[in-house]
């Protein structure tokens, strides 16, 4: 059989779709929460083909459209997931009505606010996320507390806090009023809150962290909630393995998702 008349494997079709990235689709299969033509998905070597209806959830999903990317001024006080147990208010409720399914770039913490990329491409999300891209996310960082610039410029070097070994951090203070600093940070891993975990190493409140780029990608001047799409072009001379059309066989009509 061939690969045009096999179709696609399920969970990259979903990443595709901006459902989810290959290994949460894959997660979402154990779950049995995905069909396939009205039957339950149990093994992620399923194959989607034209004319086929997946369900997430018991909602149907649009075929994959062509690969787009968005910049989005997120603001404090939104947590970055599609449903939050808690019921606070999330990133992808705030976008505008006619937005398709679409999937963050890493992530945002609820009280950090700034650039976060947003795309219709689950397998272009996962990708990105990557450190083997060597791409700096830089952040304006406000912090209350006695800065100590030597050991600010030693975190270039790595660092350990509480028994957790943290990448290099390129931090340098770029003002300074009573006990209130701001600085620039830069990295290119992230773990789980790593600069208000590294800053509190250094007994150093953060009370603002505003991500201003992630790689060649900038917030400018979006205001907050704002969202601007990149354009083709740029995703094109950025990101040229993420524009490459798929095969014939793996291409459906668009439909709008959400």
């Amino acid at each position: 059989m061939t690969q045009e008349t096999r179709g696609e494997r399920i969970a990259k079709w979903l990443a595709r779709s901006g459902v989810a990235s290959r290994r949460d689709a894959e997660r979402m299969i154990e779950e049995n929460r995905i069909r396939l033509n009205g039957q339950p998905v149990t093994h992620p070597a399923t194959f989607v083909t034209d004319g086929d209806i997946v369900q997430v959830d018991g909602e149907p999903v649009s075929a994959p459209e062509r690969t787009r990317l968005w910049r989005y001024h997120k603001p404090d006080g939104l947590v970055t997931t599609h449903k939050d147990p808690e019921g606070r208010p999330t990133v992808f409720a705030s976008l505008p009505e006619g937005m398709p399914r679409v999937i963050s770039v890493g992530r945002l913490d609820l009280n950090s606010e700034g650039l976060l990329l947003l795309t219709n491409d689950g397998e272009l999300a996962r990708r990105l996320e990557l450190p083997s891209n060597g791409w700096l996310r830089r952040y304006r960082v406000r912090v209350f507390g006695v800065v100590d610039e030597e050991r600010l410029a030693n975190l270039a070097q790595g660092s350990v806090f509480d028994g957790v070994r943290y990448g290099p951090i390129h931090a340098a203070l770029d003002s300074r009023k009573g006990d209130n600093a701001w600085l620039t940070v830069s990295l290119k891993e992230g773990k789980n809150r790593e600069i208000r975990k590294v800053m509190a190493g250094m007994n150093l409140h953060v009370s603002r962290l505003i991500r201003t780029s992630y790689g060649p990608f900038q917030l400018g001047t979006l205001l907050r909630r704002e969202l601007e799409e990149v354009s083709p072009r740029v995703l094109r001379d950025q990101l040229p393995k993420a524009t490459e059309k798929a095969p014939p066989a793996q291409r459906a009509p668009a439909k709008q998702a959400d």
